[in-house]
């Protein structure tokens, strides 16, 4: 028993000092959130790009049907409200990183926040992180518009 007790606590004190919590969202916050991530993939083709880029602007009815994964190990995003012109994000698909700024970061900033991402910050700076990002897109269950055929899982926090 005391085993037990002392592996049960041990892996809750873990979870605690990794900071990151398990999150899911689904629907519409889940297409926003693989929209605004997979321009700048390095691990999806151009065609799985074109096909999230016609769902993600309102086409639901396209001609690619597989399911899309949109994955990405790490994304950092900086705001300021001291340098009101900082904005970027750190995008980390295995072993690339890509780095957006501007309205396209502002763009993956907001929607890690509509997408439930906390923003943790000090002295000016605002930041939200994720890891383990993996979204499934369905683009026949999405073409049925009944809410289902997005979904994403992610690590929210550092």
């Amino acid at each position: 028993m005391r085993i037990a007790t002392s592996v049960l606590l041990g892996s809750f004190v873990m979870a605690c000092a990794t900071g990151a919590e398990a999150a899911s969202v689904t629907g519409s916050a889940a297409l926003a959130l693989a929209g605004v991530v997979a321009p700048a993939s390095s691990l999806l083709s151009a065609a799985e790009k074109r096909a999230v880029a016609m769902l993600f602007a309102g086409n639901a009815s396209i001609p690619y049907r597989k399911t899309i994964s949109v994955q990405a190990d790490k994304i950092v995003c900086r705001t300021s409200s001291v340098d009101l012109t900082a904005r970027s994000c750190e995008l980390t698909f295995g072993t690339t990183v890509k780095t957006i700024n501007g309205h396209a970061a502002n763009e993956v900033y907001a929607t890690e926040a509509l997408a439930g991402v906390p923003s943790d910050g000090a002295a000016g700076s605002s930041f939200e992180n994720l890891s383990k990002l993996n979204c499934m897109l369905d683009p026949k269950a999405i073409a049925g518009k009944d809410g289902s055929g997005a979904t994403c899982s992610f690590d929210a926090g550092n």
